[in-house]
């Protein structure tokens, strides 16, 4: 199987890619920082420090959470993170689609009993 995974850079330390896309996706299924990060198997830190990158790269929240308490408080996307989330996903299926071919190819070539280059008769006198 191939699977093509796109990660978006824009300018140096700033980049979006599928690990980011599914924490976000994680917290809008779970309401919970800490539940995405369990479901990911991470820590709440590293999912925190995920979080905090993205707002970093957007300049503005994609994230909102509640304190905890007796509801236990929450996490939600902004109307941002949705968006983002879903302008990636809508990236990755246009750009699988305009690869499909060349990536079967790639996939085949991976199995291929292709014969090993002979070394050249000027290779073999050194």
């Amino acid at each position: 199987m191939v699977r093509l995974t796109i990660r978006v850079d824009f300018e140096p330390g700033h980049a979006l890619g599928p690990g980011k896309i599914h924490l976000l996706e994680q917290i809008d299924e779970t309401g919970s920082i800490r539940g995405a990060a369990a479901a990911m198997k991470m820590s709440y830190r590293r999912a925190w420090l995920l979080i905090q990158a993205t707002e970093k790269t957007f300049g503005t929240p994609l994230v909102v959470a509640a304190a905890g308490g007796r509801r236990g408080g929450g996490a939600s996307l902004t109307d941002l993170g949705k968006r983002v989330v879903g302008l990636y996903r809508q990236i990755e299926k246009q750009a699988g689609k305009a690869t499909v071919r060349s990536a079967k190819a790639l996939a085949h070539s991976r199995h291929s009993k292709l014969k090993k280059p002979q070394k050249s008769a000027k290779n073999k006198q050194s």
